[in-house]
């Protein structure tokens, strides 16, 4: 999650859902519930949102409303909520309390994280920009009619450092973060071939044969298999911020690359880290100075609809991602669960909440023991026998509750109280 809080890249999104089910209605005028949903920032990296509005949407039809200038509030009908998310909440929290006083709303703040704590990683604690950060949260958050929050870690916080009482509401994959077919899987590694040779296969001399270097198809009946001698394909996504230190995986690839050359039956990797963002080109440089045979880094950008089949391509997932608060999970390995995909996921104090050691993944603190990691889960690749079966196996069998049943059961409720 990656709030933007420059002046400059940030506009406003909102979105008018309208709920007129007859039941919704408001008892004492007749009027129907109508939910505004206020984010600050560049809603494609705010797929909770997003969600909040598609589950808005499945109770009547829904009105967008791209806003680059000052929103006029008083352009539009009343609203019995204001949804937004938090953070970024400056100032955003306080102008949208002040609309909900002078026109009767209620305001609800989905709390994904601490908008201090992220302003803390490149200022520092003491900052007096924090200081005053710090002290807005505080201040103006309790004024919500309803608070939400991404984990009971927060929603313990919030009711003990706060005085605030919310209702955890977890994140939960879309539906098309799933499992793939062999021969979508297959489309898009020659998709990637064309533009990166990691994903190439030499040539073969039988043209009727299509080959990457995971999979291969034959053009006569179209079947599609993987090739047994394949490398593992390692996957991390990131938005390339001070939270994420790509150091660490790096360097647990220098030394798995280590453990083949000392003589260890492992498979060669190719590792793919997506997403752009601030420190790409500082991690390029860095990648780019490695010396690897046998372990493959490429760094593409994909496109909306190839990254959940590249997802459920993979066959190991990492998470380098810190919360700045310790209180909010990687919405990423929400979305590499949704497609079976074990992770590797560094460890903070609520990762727990989601990552489940030895069960669907595992926690590791540093370079090595990530690299020890590798070494372990792929010792017995390409087996489905060994560990990171089991943990793809435990995922397939422990599917929770979608996003919409989840919702509806606890933020329906909020809107559609008396």
């Amino acid at each position: 999650r990656s709030p933007h809080n420059s002046a400059q890249s940030c506009w406003f999104w909102m979105l008018e859902c309208r709920l007129s089910a007859g039941w919704l209605r408001q008892r004492d005028c007749g009027t129907e519930r109508r939910v505004c949903v206020l984010v600050l920032g560049d809603v494609g990296r705010s797929p909770r949102m997003q969600y909040h509005c598609l589950s808005l949407s499945n109770w009547n039809h829904v009105l967008l409303c791209f806003l680059f200038d000052t929103p006029s509030f008083y352009g539009m009908e009343l609203q019995s909520h204001i949804l937004m998310q938090n953070p970024p909440g400056l100032p955003s929290i306080a102008v949208a309390w002040l609309v909900c006083i002078l026109r009767g709303s209620r305001l609800i703040i989905d709390w994904h994280n601490y908008g201090y704590t992220i302003m803390a990683l490149n200022h520092g604690q003491r900052h007096p920009v924090v200081q005053l950060a710090k002290w807005y949260e505080h201040f103006f958050g309790p004024m919500a009619t309803h608070n939400l929050c991404v984990t009971n870690a927060m929603k313990d916080d919030l009711q003990k450092n706060w005085g605030i009482k919310a209702t955890t509401l977890y994140d939960r994959p879309a539906s098309i973060f799933r499992e793939t077919p062999l021969k979508l899987q297959h489309e898009l590694f020659m998709r990637l071939a064309n533009a990166y040779p990691q994903f190439q296969h030499s040539s073969s001399e039988n043209v009727r044969v299509e080959r990457t270097i995971f999979s291969v198809r034959d053009l006569d009946d179209n079947t599609v298999t993987l090739r047994a001698e394949r490398p593992a394909l390692l996957l991390s996504s990131t938005s390339w911020t001070e939270d994420e230190d790509f150091s660490i995986l790096l360097t647990a690839l220098e030394e798995y690359e280590g453990f083949i050359n000392g003589g260890a039956l492992l498979p060669s990797l190719v590792c793919v880290i997506t997403g752009k963002g601030p420190q790409k080109e500082h991690y390029r440089k860095l990648i780019d100075s490695l010396h690897l045979e046998h372990v493959k880094i490429c760094t593409p950008w994909l496109e909306a609809e190839d990254y959940p089949v590249l997802l459920a391509s993979a066959d190991l997932g990492v998470c380098l991602h810190k919360s700045s608060s310790g209180l909010d999970l990687p919405m990423k390995v929400v979305d590499m669960f949704g497609c079976c995909l074990p992770v590797c996921a560094i460890h903070f104090s609520c990762l727990h909440e989601l990552v489940k050691h030895e069960e669907n993944g595992l926690i590791f603190k540093d370079s090595h023991e990530l690299a020890e990691q590798f070494k372990s889960l792929l010792s017995d690749f390409p087996s489905s026998d060994g560990r990171l079966g089991l943990f793809r196996r435990n995922l397939r069998a422990s599917r929770g509750q979608s996003w919409d049943d989840n919702w509806n059961q606890n933020v329906l409720p909020l809107i559609t109280a008396p």
